[in-house]
């Protein structure tokens, strides 16, 4: 689920709240009690950590080999998908 952030109107307050996507958004503030909170626009409440995303990650079966045999090796792992930035 994502984490949104409010900022109150009145009191300048701010919090962050995790909520679904189908969720009303908040409306009343926990600090003053006014009907203030407004959403503000923020960086992604998430990271994707790890060495990348793979053409295999979500793959079955014969679809699995996509990779061609002749990809450039990265210079700093041999990692064979040419992506990473390792060699820049």
């Amino acid at each position: 689920m994502p984490i949104y952030e409010y900022q109150c109107r009145s009191c300048s307050h701010q919090l962050e709240a995790i909520q679904k996507f189908s969720d009303a958004p908040l409306v009343d503030c926990p600090a003053c009690s006014a009907p203030e909170l407004k959403k503000m626009l923020s960086a992604p409440g998430f990271r994707l950590g790890g060495g990348g995303w793979y053409e295999t990650d979500f793959k079955t079966g014969a679809r699995k080999n996509l990779a061609s045999a002749d990809a450039p090796t990265c210079p700093a792992t041999g990692c064979g998908s040419g992506a990473c930035a390792a060699g820049e």
